[in-house]
């Protein structure tokens, strides 16, 4: 130990504080003996603050973390550069963000130029929806239902999680936390190709009806997307590979819905909504 000392007094000079934290991390991992899963103390020490903390992130390091994610995800993803059709979808997001969980959250909404039936998040609020779902949805509240979803699942700061278990299971999880770098690659992992778990679609879908309400769309548009996605038959959307509706799923979003009031609200004019989509095409 004692001749690594000089060399971060040293750094400790040029960075001040952080690399102090850095010291005082690794130097509580060596004296309590917590055990590391994927790096060694002396990794950690040289890593210093390139280690983050999942299970304590605050909203602001959630984002900075998200838009390291989003720069990588936007090299394997066509993203449109649609400004119009992105206004749109930015327009519907941002309303309904107001009255989600997390509305001080800055998020950042974006079409994927896919034709494929697919929309995704990560954390810190980027949220992805393809060109192919904005066509399959027969009005504004369908396209929105989908939106509120992917919202639920950041508001639920369920990639958080995922990422966590992740970096267990791959053994790069340390008793400091996990590497910067590691977390990105596990965050575009997850974003693009792996499913979300029974229980983490369940509370978006719980999220994203509330959600709908709240911003005052009408509650049946949820429901009679995912009926549409599931009578297309055969292996079915992408959608239904990383987000599985389910009749079950669609079971218990109509119990939480009053037939009464299923249709009150925005967004069920097919005509208005295809002329819109039509133009921005």
């Amino acid at each position: 130990m004692s001749k690594y000392l000089p060399i971060f007094l040293s750094r400790w000079r040029k960075r001040g504080l952080p690399a102090l934290l850095a010291l005082a991390i690794a130097l509580a991992i060596i004296v309590t003996g917590v055990p590391s899963y994927g790096f060694s103390w002396r990794d950690l020490l040289l890593q210093g603050i390139q280690v983050i903390q999942l299970s304590n992130l605050s909203d602001q390091q959630e984002v900075g973390l998200g838009r390291q994610i989003n720069q990588q995800i936007a090299t394997q993803v066509p993203i449109s550069r649609n400004a119009a059709l992105n206004g749109y979808i930015n327009q519907i997001g941002q309303r309904l963000v107001m009255k989600s969980d997390r509305p001080r959250l800055n998020f950042t909404f974006q079409v994927v130029d896919d034709r494929n039936i697919n929309a995704f998040a990560t954390m810190g609020g980027f949220v992805y929806v393809n060109t192919g779902l904005i066509t399959t949805a027969q009005n504004e509240a369908e396209l929105a239902s989908v939106i509120a979803h992917e919202i639920g699942h950041v508001t639920g700061r369920h990639a958080i999680q995922q990422m966590r278990q992740q970096a267990i299971s791959q053994g790069v999880l340390s008793a400091a936390g996990i590497n910067q770098s590691a977390a990105v690659q596990i965050g575009v992992d997850l974003a693009i190709r792996r499913p979300n778990s029974r229980s983490d679609e369940l509370e978006a879908d719980r999220f994203g009806l509330s959600n709908l309400r709240q911003a005052n769309y009408a509650p049946i548009a949820m429901v009679t997307f995912m009926q549409k996605l599931l009578a297309q038959g055969g292996s079915g959307p992408a959608f239904l590979s990383t987000h599985p509706a389910t009749s079950e799923r669609i079971r218990l979003l109509q119990q939480q819905i009053d037939p009464q009031t299923a249709s009150v609200g925005d967004g069920l004019d097919k005509q208005a909504y295809a002329a819109t989509v039509r133009k921005l095409l």
